[in-house]
C-alpha cells in the first residue's frame, strides 16, 4: 500500500497495482492483479505484464524528455 498518516490523524491509503522505483540508475517495476475465484490465471498474467510494460514505457518517455533537454 501507498499512503500517508498525518500528525492530525488523517490517513489515506491505496493499493499500488503498478509501481516503479529508480534506485542507483536502475528501474525496478512491480505490478499486480486482483485475483478472485473465477480469475483466469493466463489472463491475469497478461494483465500484470501489460501493467508492468506501462510503467516501463512511462519511465522511457520521461528519460527521452530528460535526454532532449540536455
Amino acid at each position: 500500500a501507498v499512503g500517508y498518516l498525518s500528525f492530525g490523524g488523517e490517513m489515506d491509503l491505496a493499493i499500488a497495482i503498478r509501481i516503479g522505483v529508480i534506485k542507483d540508475g536502475n528501474l525496478y517495476v512491480q505490478a499486480a492483479a486482483g485475483i478472485v475465484a473465477d480469475s483466469d490465471p493466463e489472463a491475469e498474467w497478461r494483465e500484470t505484464e501489460a501493467k508492468a510494460r506501462a510503467v516501463i514505457r512511462a519511465a522511457e518517455q520521461v528519460q527521452d524528455g530528460l535526454d532532449a533537454d540536455l
